[in-house]
C-alpha cells in the first residue's frame, strides 16, 4: 500500500509534502466536525442507552474514519478531482436509478443501496458530486442570458427529480438552494434569482388569498425588467409565475405524499394531531425546554432516555442536545457551527479559480441550509423534512460524505491566495 501512494506521488497526483502537516491535521475545518461526532456520540450512547447494540460506537469510528480520509483527501491536488467529476456525477445518477431497482425501503422512502453488510444512501453522494459537476459547468460559462442557464439547470434538474420521487423532499431542497447560492456567487443577476425562489410566495398566496396576486405579478414583473430592461423577460417572468401559480394545487394532490402534506400542514398547528403526524415535534420542543441554561447532563437526559421522540438520533439529535447539555450547550455547538461556515465562506473568497472557490461555497451553502432548517424543525419553527444535522445525526453515509467534503476544502485551501501569502 505505501509503494502504491509512493508511486501515486511520484506520478504528480497528490500535492508535495510541505512543513505543516500538523497545521491542516489539526485544523479548526477538521477539528470542529471531530469534536461535533464526539459529543454526538455521546448523545447517541444516552438515546439508546437500553439497546445492546448501540449506534454510538459506529457513529464515532465513522467520524474518526472521515477524520483522516479529510486529510488524505487534502493532499490531492484540486486539478485531480477536477478531471473526474463528470464521472464522479454520472456515478451518483446510476447510483440513484439504482434505488428504483434494488432499493431498500423504510418508512415509505426508498432511499438505500444494500451490499451485504453494508448500505449506503445515494441521495448523499449526489449531493457533493452536483456540488462538483455544477462548479465544473459554472465555470466554463458565464450566465449572461436566459438560455445560459439551460446547462446549469440540466445538471441538477436529473438527480432533484430523482431524489424528489423516492420519495426525499428534504435533500432535493437542498439541492435547489445550493444551486441558487453557487448561481449567485458566478454572479448572476440577482433578481433572476429572486424571480426564481420566489415562486414558492405565488404558490402560497394563490393558496391563501388570491387576490394579492394583483399587486404580486406586476412587482415579479418589475424585478425582470430592472434585471434585462428587455420587453421579453417580464413577459416570460410574469408568464411563469402565472403557471407555477395554477399548476399549485396540481402538484399538491399529486406532487406529494400523503405524510410529506401532513408534516407541511401539521408544524403551523402540532396540536392537531398531538400523538400522530406532530408528536415529533411536541416532544422535541419539550425536551429542549427541559434541559433549561445547563441541561441535565450526558446520559441523564430523561426524556431522551424514555425515548419518547422517535428516530431521535438522526434527525432530532438537538432535542437530546439540549435537554442534556441545556441553552448553553446549544449556543457552543451553534457557535462552532458559525466559526465553520465562516471559514468556508473565507476560503471560497480566497480561492485561486472560480472552479475551486464555487466547490467551496456550494458546500457551506449545503452545510448552512442543513443547519438552519434542522434547527427550525427540531424547535417547531418549521416542518418535518428529514434533513439532518451535518457531523451530528447519525448516518454513516452522510457522515463520510461531509467529511470527503471537508477535504475537497483543505486541498483548496492549501492553493488558495491566503496560503500563499503566508
Amino acid at each position: 500500500m505505501l509503494k502504491g501512494i509512493s508511486l501515486l506521488n511520484k506520478k504528480g497526483f497528490f500535492q508535495k509534502k510541505d512543513s505543516s502537516i500538523r497545521r491542516f491535521l489539526f485544523s479548526p475545518i477538521l477539528l470542529i466536525p471531530l469534536f461535533l461526532v464526539i459529543i454526538s456520540s455521546f448523545l447517541i450512547k444516552s438515546i439508546q442507552r437500553d439497546q445492546i447494540a448501540s449506534d454510538s460506537l459506529s457513529h464515532l469510528l465513522t467520524g474518526c474514519l472521515g477524520y483522516f480520509v479529510a486529510f488524505f483527501i487534502s493532499y490531492i491536488p484540486i486539478e485531480r478531482i477536477k478531471k473526474y467529476s463528470l464521472i464522479f456525477y454520472f456515478f451518483s445518477l446510476i447510483s440513484l436509478l439504482l434505488i428504483y431497482f434494488f432499493g431498500i425501503s423504510v418508512s415509505g422512502a426508498q432511499r438505500w443501496l444494500s451490499f451485504g453488510m453494508f448500505s449506503f444512501q445515494p441521495s448523499e453522494v449526489a449531493k457533493l458530486s452536483t456540488v462538483v459537476a455544477l462548479a465544473l459547468v459554472l465555470d466554463r460559462k458565464i450566465i449572461l442570458k436566459v438560455k445560459d442557464l439551460f446547462l446549469p439547470f440540466l445538471i441538477v434538474i436529473i438527480p432533484w427529480l430523482l431524489i424528489f420521487f423516492q420519495p426525499d423532499l428534504g435533500t432535493s431542497l437542498v439541492l435547489i438552494v445550493l444551486t441558487f447560492v453557487m448561481l449567485y456567487w458566478s454572479q448572476m443577476p440577482i433578481e433572476w434569482i429572486l424571480i426564481t425562489v420566489l415562486c414558492g410566495a405565488t404558490a402560497i398566496f394563490y393558496v391563501v388569498e388570491s387576490n394579492i396576486l394583483i399587486i404580486w405579478i406586476p412587482f415579479i414583473g418589475y424585478l425582470a425588467y430592472r434585471s434585462s430592461q428587455k420587453f421579453f423577460f417580464p413577459i416570460f417572468a410574469i408568464s411563469f409565475h402565472l403557471l407555477v401559480a395554477k399548476l399549485t394545487p396540481f402538484l399538491w394532490e399529486y406532487g406529494l405524499k400523503e405524510y410529506q402534506k401532513d408534516r407541511l400542514i401539521l408544524f403551523l398547528d402540532p396540536n392537531r394531531d398531538p400523538l400522530g403526524g406532530g408528536y415529533h415535534l411536541l416532544q422535541s420542543k419539550i425536551a429542549i425546554g427541559s434541559g433549561g441554561l445547563f441541561g441535565t447532563g450526558l446520559l441523564r437526559g430523561k426524556l431522551t432516555y424514555l425515548q419518547f421522540i422517535p428516530e431521535q438520533h438522526t434527525d432530532f439529535i438537538f432535542s437530546a442536545l439540549g435537554e442534556e447539555l441545556g441553552l448553553l450547550g446549544c449556543v457552543i455547538i451553534l457557535f462552532l457551527f458559525f466559526i465553520l461556515i465562516k471559514e468556508l465562506i473565507k476560503i471560497a473568497k480566497n480561492a485561486r479559480t472560480d472552479f475551486e472557490s464555487l466547490i467551496v461555497i456550494g458546500i457551506a451553502s449545503t452545510f448552512f441550509f442543513q443547519i438552519i432548517i434542522n434547527l427550525f424543525m427540531t424547535i417547531g419553527l418549521g416542518p418535518v423534512t428529514g434533513i439532518p444535522l451535518p457531523f451530528m445525526s447519525y448516518g454513516r453515509t452522510s457522515l463520510l460524505i461531509n467529511f470527503i467534503s471537508i477535504g475537497f476544502v483543505l486541498s483548496i485551501f492549501k492553493r488558495s491566495r491566503s496560503m500563499k501569502n503566508q
